[in-house]
């Protein structure tokens, strides 16, 4: 008897496919994992979320929606491990992480490695999507016999300079670390300073044991998945599977894929995201939504670093002369500030840029979905971190580049550089997350850049026209047929048929 006509006979729910998804707990990593999920849950997977409460809560009014919609998707909830000094609720690394309590959560994080794998065991998945933070899920899938797929922040492009470096280290021959150098082995030409590569590069340090076994454990997946898609960097996401010599499949730009409703995107990324849901539904989005309404089409920056950033008093004060002196409207994402000298001053300058209406400061969250699809914005000022970098190529926008830490430099090269919607600010100091160093980009440098962009000459418009071809590609790339939706449905197919080979066997 044929085996297929037998499992054809077996009960529907066996035959779905059942997916765990395992974010790291960082916003930057956590809502894009999140939102991959959601996709495949569109798609007919069944889909469990394994995270801690306090991440749960970023995201779970999105998950909550999706069930009412019909999807078979939910999130698991594991308690965050009590460490000694790490206070009840601390479950992230983001730019509010004191610098004491980054070691007290990796701890946390190790200790649950048992109870997620576990989890694994007991749900019995078909397969699994863990972040790259997470290498020893790669051996637990393998104990389950089942696929591992690796999430891999940030962009091919980056992923294949950053194999380039180790594979020739064209850093090591030059004579300083201000003087450039060409990356080799890859589709274009760049070049790049020492300064501006990721420490361990240079000699080793904390990361470069862990990054080591993230390439490692990249190597042994089934395969990987990235969030841009195939007309932003084709030439990379080919030339990345060449040199890992595994499958990957580019499945963005996820946040408009998944986030088509108002309430999603309102709350994207908030852990206050009842309030944000109720202000959408009643038609109170917020005062900022009536600041940019009140704006000519094209005419607003949008100013935000990301989930990470954590600039000193003497760098924003920078930023904020550079803004105002500009003469065109703006909307800031300053972030949390403390009591003290930076609270005080973007106090002050609030003040400032509301009596004149030329600016608006958003302290803390903020709807970047909803801000960047306003058509008063007329360009990003961005830390190129890839989800604002993505999400701003998906609305058309051309970006001001102002790398920080992490594989940001790469990015700004490929916006900049390959790509040309960019226009470099001139950071040339790479940084750890958590430590900015001591490089301060002046207000004229930040000036320069947001004149060339925002003033309207032959080479903006260049640049507009470049984003705008990009946006419409984003658009088709996650529509029926589209580079990324192909992806989707050939990954979904294949897993299908991993599990069918499974249960014949």
């Amino acid at each position: 008897m044929d085996p297929r006509l037998s499992l054809m006979e077996s009960s529907s729910d066996e035959m779905v496919l059942k997916g765990i998804f395992l974010p790291f707990i960082s916003p930057s990593h956590l809502v894009p994992v999140v939102d991959i999920a959601r996709i495949f849950a569109m798609e007919g997977v069944d889909v469990t979320i394994i995270t801690t409460p306090a991440n749960a809560a970023v995201f779970q009014s999105s998950i909550d929606r999706d069930c009412i919609r019909g999807r078979s998707i939910r999130t698991h909830v594991v308690k965050f491990p009590q460490v000694p000094g790490l206070p009840q609720g601390l479950e992230s690394f983001n730019a509010s992480t004191p610098a004491d309590m980054v070691t007290k959560i990796g701890h946390a994080l190790s200790i649950l490695e048992g109870p997620f794998r576990q989890l694994f065991r007991d749900i019995k998945p078909d397969f699994i999507v863990s972040d790259m933070f997470y290498p020893w899920s790669v051996d637990a899938a393998d104990e389950l016999g089942i696929p591992r797929l690796i999430y891999v922040g940030g962009t091919y492009f980056a992923h294949c300079a950053m194999d380039s470096l180790e594979r020739f280290e064209p850093h090591t021959k030059v004579g300083s670390d201000d003087e450039s150098f060409l990356i080799p082995g890859l589709p274009h030409e760049f070049e790049m300073t020492r300064s501006q590569i990721p420490d361990r590069f240079k000699a080793p340090d904390n990361l470069t044991y862990l990054m080591k076994t993230i390439k490692e454990s990249e190597k042994r997946s089934y395969g990987s998945v990235f969030k841009s898609f195939y007309a932003f960097e084709g030439a990379y996401e080919d030339h990345y599977r060449k040199i890992m010599g595994t499958k990957s499949w580019n499945l963005g730009p996820i946040s408009s894929w998944v986030n088509q409703d108002a309430s999603d995107k309102a709350s994207r990324g908030s852990r206050d995201n009842k309030a944000k849901e109720e202000q959408v539904e009643e038609g109170k989005d917020g005062s900022w939504l009536a600041w940019l309404d009140s704006k000519k089409e094209g005419s607003v920056l949008y100013v935000c670093f990301g989930s990470m950033n954590n600039f000193p008093t003497t760098q924003l004060v920078e930023i904020a002369h550079a803004l105002e002196d500009s003469g065109h409207d703006f909307i800031w994402v300053v972030g949390k500030t403390d009591e003290g000298e930076t609270k005080g001053f973007v106090d002050e300058f609030e003040k400032r840029v509301q009596a004149s209406n030329k600016g608006y400061l958003i302290c803390g969250w903020a709807p970047q979905l909803l801000i960047l699809e306003h058509p008063s914005i007329g360009a990003v000022v961005t830390h190129c971190g890839m989800n604002t970098v993505i999400e701003s190529v998906d609305a058309g926008l051309p970006l001001v580049t102002w790398p920080l830490f992490a594989e940001q430099f790469f990015n700004e090269r490929l916006l900049v550089d390959v790509l040309k919607i960019g226009v470099a600010i001139g950071a040339k100091k790479w940084n750890n997350w958590n430590d900015f160093g001591d490089e301060i980009v002046k207000r004229e440098d930040i000036g320069k850049a947001i004149a060339l962009l925002m003033g309207g000459g032959e080479e903006s418009e260049e640049m507009r026209k470049r984003v705008k071809a990009l946006s419409d590609a984003a658009k088709k790339a996650i529509q029926v047929g589209g580079s990324s939706h192909n992806s989707l449905k050939d990954l979904i197919e294949e897993l299908k048929s991993l599990k069918l080979q499974k249960l014949s066997a």
